[in-house]
């Protein structure tokens, strides 16, 4: 399986996926403006940051097919919902899949990668926020055994507001 865990190197990939990915998949759901506003090279120095930072149990796992740059990556860390039990939820904070690879299986083991992730370090379910309106982003969490637990809010923090609906599902 060619996922791992993310190291500093990895920023320059991390940031360029993180904003093509952005690019194609959210065209049409928020702010074309925003969207072509974006640039890699402004998202690098907080890639290097988190990279810098993170510490178990949050990761930042990467796809890198080729062996080359990764091409998608996928975070997970404790679940940042109030008043939940930390010690038992997970979260998948985000997950991101240069267009070209989606559809290929790499998506498949990413998230198969996130879920062992989050089970070695003991978590009992796990929970992740998706865009209301993505449709194709939903069909893929279900596939993968998520499903809506009936939570959304409001994201504003972007400058315009984002609609999003929480998937959960059991880990053990």
């Amino acid at each position: 399986m060619p996922v791992r865990h993310a190291v500093p190197g990895d920023a320059v990939a991390l940031a360029t996926v993180h904003v093509r990915t952005w690019q194609a998949a959210y065209a049409g759901l928020i702010p074309q403006d925003y969207l072509d506003s974006l640039d890699p090279a402004q998202r690098e120095p907080g890639w290097r940051q988190w990279l810098d930072r993170i510490r178990p149990p949050a990761a930042i796992l990467v796809w890198a097919g080729d062996g080359a740059a990764p091409a998608g990556f996928v975070t997970v860390l404790p679940s940042r919902d109030p008043g939940v039990d930390v010690s038992v939820t997970g979260e998948i904070a985000a997950m991101y899949l240069l267009p070209r690879h989606q559809g290929t299986g790499a998506g498949r083991e990413l998230m198969a990668a996130a879920v062992d992730h989050l089970v070695a370090a003991g978590f009992r379910r796990a929970t992740l926020w998706v865009l209301g309106t993505n449709v194709r982003a939903r069909r893929f969490y279900e596939a993968a055994g998520w499903l809506p637990d009936g939570a959304s809010k409001v994201d504003e923090s972007w400058g315009f507001p984002l609609d999003e609906v929480r998937y959960q599902r059991a880990l053990v």
